[in-house]
């Protein structure tokens, strides 16, 4: 049975002889990275800087939340806004695999820059064990490259520690509970973020759509379980999709964009089954994202498939 006391104390000694120096650690402010960066700070303390990148695919208000949560950590930190450079990174581009790549090496550029600044030579990130099965090797095939791993540059100068390569999901948030961390129970978010939300190019436009549709997902869905009218999923988001079809609004022809809600349950990301959300839920999302944002979205469909065929996210 895993430990956590047990793995907690014995990678903190690991790791204050493994960063010997200063270090920098890529935290999102999810379970994986805010985990990460814990443990790394007690084990090297001030020499650990925290990095949160707000690439402008950020769902809405986290950049607020994570300062926030940041500050009540206690854990000496930095927001950098790079969104203009992620945007101009990713014009022109649709195809799944090339944003997660193009995405993870702008990550990396950023993250030399602050590593520079801030003398250090070691690079931090939360990588779970899912992140590196599914990015692929010589051995796997790759289900889709995650930022973290098949995005990282092979030019890059900083030393990678992963202390938590080992753990999947399940693992990770037992030790978040231990540490006492309050996002222990948050759900998954793609380190990508939103662009992969968006089927095909992600523009300011197309991003600013399924934020506001993500969040409604989110809203609508905790409030159901908060109520009792079901249990929390492990995962719920909302996707744009690259297609238009016709609607109604008023007595007019409208033609919008369509939203696909995905919600699924799972232990480890490894596998997956979507929500059995009840109608009434489903009616409600529908109903504010096609009200709140008629000027966009007129139509909403949800996505019964598991994990496999699917994969959770669509890209």
């Amino acid at each position: 049975m895993f430990d956590a006391e047990e793995f907690v104390n014995e990678k903190i000694e690991e790791l204050k002889g493994q960063i010997p120096g200063r270090a920098i650690i890529a935290c999102s402010g999810g379970v994986d990275s805010t985990v990460a960066a814990v443990m790394v700070s007690r084990a090297i303390g001030d020499k650990l800087l925290t990095i949160y990148v707000n690439n402008g695919f950020m769902r809405k208000g986290e950049t607020e939340d994570v300062d926030l949560m940041f500050g009540r950590l206690g854990i000496n930190y930095k927001l950098v806004d790079a969104s203009d450079e992620f945007f101009n990174a990713m014009k022109g581009v649709t195809e799944p695999e090339a944003k997660r790549k193009i995405i993870g090496e702008r990550f990396i550029r950023v993250f030399e820059r602050e590593a520079k600044a801030y003398h250090a030579e070691y690079l931090v990130q939360g990588t779970i064990a899912p992140d590196w099965i599914e990015s692929g090797d010589g051995v796997r095939d790759t289900i889709k490259s995650h930022h973290n791993v098949g995005g990282l540059p092979k030019d890059m100068d900083l030393t990678v520690v992963e202390p938590l390569r080992d753990l999947y999901k399940d693992e990770v948030r037992i030790v978040a509970r231990y540490l006492g961390i309050e996002v222990s129970e948050r759900q998954p978010f793609p380190g990508p973020a939103l662009a992969i939300r968006v089927i095909g190019e992600a523009t300011r436009e197309a991003v600013e759509v399924v934020r506001e549709a993500c969040a409604i997902v989110e809203e609508e869905l905790e409030k159901a379980s908060k109520q009792k009218r079901m249990e929390r999923p492990w995962q719920y988001f909302a996707v744009l999709l690259p297609c238009q079809s016709v609607g109604v609004q008023g007595d007019r022809r409208a033609y919008g964009r369509t939203i696909a809600v995905r919600s699924v349950e799972s232990i480890d990301g490894m596998s997956a089954a979507y929500s059995k959300v009840p109608y009434e839920v489903l009616e409600r999302i529908s109903f504010r994202i096609t009200s709140e944002m008629k000027a966009n979205v007129n139509r909403v469909v949800y996505d019964i498939t598991n994990k496999p065929p699917a994969t959770i996210e669509w890209e």
